[in-house]
Formats: structure tokens, C-alpha cells, sequence
């Protein structure tokens, strides 16, 4: 039997597609990437956002077509949206035949082999709040880098977010499952290790009693093969000294905090939610700054929060001009259903959502730009990502660009580079967002 896999959303949820991949090679399925072959047909959804329910409603709708068209025998969904609306999204979508809960990666394969056996419009989805954790993946990243989830759930409830609803309180993985999973993914070739949670700095605390972030770092930073190592989903106001002092110390570990800050107002953040203020963003910023001079600072903000005034807005450009972040996205605030924010008073227009996260990316814009071109002439270590088609041309990451969310270096070279190979280069121009180098 032949399944395709359709994974939204995080890349959270990309290591759980992964693991119930694995779990179904293991039961003997077969894994295709053409949908109009597939006998079973998977959908792993998000609903962080409204724009993510709607696009994973509408990839189950279209990939619902292979029924009729196709060899589809059954179409099933996992992730946050069959978790979080279980008790009528089979009925809102009748074309699903089953569902499964965040929690029950490991029922994949049952939930597909009893509605094989004509059991219509099963669901598996138990109460009980667990880390999900499968050893035996199928990478889909391309092999030379992926995803650690170290965590699951969050404990932080900011009042726009539903995460802690659906995917349940914080629990962290055990340090010795990762270490392991960590050797069979160098083992299969793994370069780069990118860690993942909702809050990856608060690991550890609900299993050992303490922030264990920094040790867990130098362990990984131990495992033969491993390069790499990338962090994010840092809280600011949970990164310590230590881990600071780890990431400094640490060869294998790359100068790049992902930091979400959501804005730069101290009555917007209130408002939030959230458990810092600007004064306290800006001495962890230097704090970063001065342990990692050549640390690059990745964050996101919310623009068009409720409540959210003129001056709040210029505060936040303000705060964006002044912080100079290397890599920064603007979402525009979504009013999600069972939240506190979403029955907050003076809900923000849209098109005033809009124009204020237009003109935050404007400003953006001219900080990558000038962060871009002052990186003439440095010289570099990248990974290589794949051949330009038709050039002489190779894309690469530095230490710098996460996969899927920052830019590239391309790389001007008649010489043969493999993906995943490790080149040295001299950076020689700048785009808006992405560089050009050549070989050293």
C-alpha cells in the first residue's frame, strides 16, 4: 500500500509527519511523493492562524479529489486542526474518513489499517498530554539537516495564541531520547541540527527541575557528524548566561537566535500577554550582542493587535529601527476564537493590520539591505543546498539562514558541490535578503 504524506504548517509539526512516516514504513506501506498513486492519503494540519485553517481545509478538499480520480482508498488527518475542532471536523468535511490527535502519532498506522477495513470515519484521539517522540523518521528535509523537537506544548497562555489548548502543557522529551536520536540521524547522514519546540529555552524544567538547554546543547555538540547546531523558538526572557556562554563556547553551534518578541510596545506587550517589557528586550539584546558579537538575531512581530494605537505602532518601528534585527517577519494579527485577545475591545481594521506590517517589512527591508552589503568581503562557511538549474550556480545557507524562513548565499562555481557538502567562500555581492560569494 502506497502513502503520500501532505505536512502544514511548523516545522513541530513536519517532525511528527516524519515520525508517523517512519512508523508506517515500519508496518510495510510504501512511501510516495505522487498523491495520484498513493492507496492512503495523510494530512498533517495546523490552525495556528486563520490563513493555516484554511489551507489546510482546502488541501484536504483537493487532495479528497485522488478519490475519485485517483487510487485513494482513504483520507485521513492529524495536527492541530483535527486536534483542536475534533468533535465536528468530520462532519464539516465528510470527505475525511478518520482523524487522529496530536498526541497519537503512534495509532497512524492502526486509525489507516482499520478504515482499510471498511471501519468509516474512525478518530483516535486520547486525553493524555505526552511528548511525541519516534526514533525511526523518514526525512523529508533532504537528509543533510533536520529538525529536533525537543518539547511539546506551552505553559506561556499569551492571549492571542491557542497553542496551549491544543497542543497541552509543556512537557520536555528526556535528554538521553535526544541524544540518541541524535546519533541515528548523524548516522543517516544529518549535518545540521535545528532545534525545535514552542520554547525551546525552557527545556527540562518540568523533567529536571531546571532550565537544562545548555547541557543538552553540549551533548548534541558531542555526537559524531553533527556540524550544525541551530536554536529556535528562544523566549527572551528565559535565555540564560549559561546557555549564552554554551552557544559562544561551542564550535558546532551557530552565532543565530531565533527570538520571538511579537512587538516593541510595553502596553501592547501587556496586553499580549507577554512576560517582558522593551527595557528588558533591549539588555537581552546586548546581552546576546556582547557574548556573540557576530550573533545573527531572528524574531517576529504581530502587527495590528487589539488595542493597538498610532503611537504603539511607532514605538514598534521605533524598537525595529533601533534593534537592527538580521532576520524579522510581520504577521498580521488573527482573531482567534477561544482566546482572550480575540474578545478584546478595539479590534484593528484590516486594512490598518495590513498597511502597519507593509510598513514595518519597508523598514525591514533597508536593515537587511545594509546588514546584506556590509558583508562584502567576509568570508564564510556555508552548506550547500542544491544546484542552480542551467548555471554554474549553487545555493547555500550560512551559519546565518535557517531553511524555509531566511535567505541564501549563491555560490558563482563551474566546480561539482554536493547538497549537504560544507564549502569556504568570499562573499562578493548583496540582494535585498540574499548574498553571492565565490569559492575560496
Amino acid at each position: 500500500m502506497k502513502i503520500f504524506f501532505a505536512s502544514l504548517g511548523c516545522d513541530k509539526n513536519l517532525v511528527d509527519a516524519e515520525g508517523m512516516l517512519g512508523y508506517f514504513l515500519k508496518a510495510g506501506y510504501e512511501y510516495t511523493e505522487d498523491e495520484s498513486q498513493a492507496d492512503v492519503i495523510f494530512v498533517n494540519t495546523c490552525c495556528f492562524i486563520n490563513d493555516a485553517k484554511e489551507e489546510s481545509i482546502q488541501t484536504i478538499l483537493d487532495l479528497a479529489a485522488y478519490k475519485e480520480s485517483g487510487c485513494c482508498k482513504v483520507l485521513a488527518a492529524s495536527g492541530c486542526l483535527a486536534q483542536r475542532y475534533k468533535d465536528e471536523i468530520m462532519d464539516l468535511i465528510p470527505e475525511l474518513d478518520g482523524i487522529i490527535g496530536i498526541n497519537d502519532c503512534e495509532k497512524a498506522v492502526e486509525l489507516v489499517d482499520s478504515l482499510l477495513e471498511g471501519k468509516k470515519h474512525q478518530k483516535l484521539i486520547s486525553e493524555e498530554e505526552r511528548p511525541v517522540h519516534c526514533t525511526d523518521r523518514v526525512l523529508t528535509t533532504g537528509g543533510h539537516y533536520a529538525y529536533l523537537k525537543i518539547a511539546e506544548g506551552c505553559d506561556k497562555h499569551c492571549t492571542y495564541c491557542v497553542i496551549p489548548s491544543v497542543r497541552g502543557r509543556y512537557r520536555s522529551i528526556p535528554m538521553e531520547e535526544l541524544v540518541e536520536q541524535a546519533g541515528k540521524l548523524a548516522s543517516q547522514g544529518v549535518k545540521e541540527l535545528i532545534l525545535v519546540a514552542q520554547e525551546t529555552t525552557l527545556y527540562g524544567v518540568d523533567l529536571y527541575g531546571k532550565k537544562m538547554l545548555p547541557e543538552l546543547v553540549h551533548r548534541l555538540a558531542g555526537v559524531e557528524g553533527i556540524f550544525w547546531i541551530r536554536l529556535l523558538y528562544c523566549y527572551p526572557e528565559e535565555i540564560t548566561d549559561e546557555l549564552l556562554q554554551v552557544m559562544a563556547s561551542e564550535p558546532k553551534v551557530c552565532h543565530y537566535l531565533d527570538i520571538p518578541i511579537q512587538h516593541g510596545s510595553d502596553h501592547v506587550l501587556k496586553r499580549m500577554g507577554r512576560r517582558t517589557d522593551q527595557a528588558s528586550l533591549k539588555r537581552k539584546i546586548a546581552a546576546i550582542r556582547k557574548a556573540m558579537p557576530d550573533c545573527a538575531l531572528r524574531t517576529t512581530l504581530i502587527a495590528g493587535f487589539p488595542g493597538e494605537t498610532d503611537e504603539d505602532h511607532e514605538i514598534n518601528m521605533d524598537f525595529v529601527d533601533e534593534m537592527e534585527f538580521d532576520r524579522l517577519g510581520v504577521f498580521t494579527y488573527s482573531q482567534e476564537e477561544n482566546t482572550p485577545a480575540a474578545v478584546m475591545p478595539d479590534q484593528i481594521p484590516e486594512e490598518v493590520k495590513q498597511d502597519r506590517r507593509d510598513e514595518l517589512m519597508e523598514l525591514q527591508q533597508e536593515i537587511a539591505f545594509e546588514k546584506s552589503e556590509s558583508m562584502i568581503g567576509r568570508e564564510l562557511v556555508v552548506m550547500v543546498e542544491g544546484k542552480v538549474a542551467d548555471e554554474n550556480a549553487y545555493v547555500s545557507r550560512t551559519y546565518m539562514d535557517a531553511p524555509g524562513v531566511d535567505g541564501y548565499l549563491f555560490i558563482q562555481t563551474p566546480e561539482v558541490l554536493m547538497t549537504g557538502d560544507f564549502a569556504r567562500v568570499r562573499v562578493t555581492g548583496a540582494l535585498e535578503y540574499d548574498l553571492i560569494g565565490e569559492l575560496i
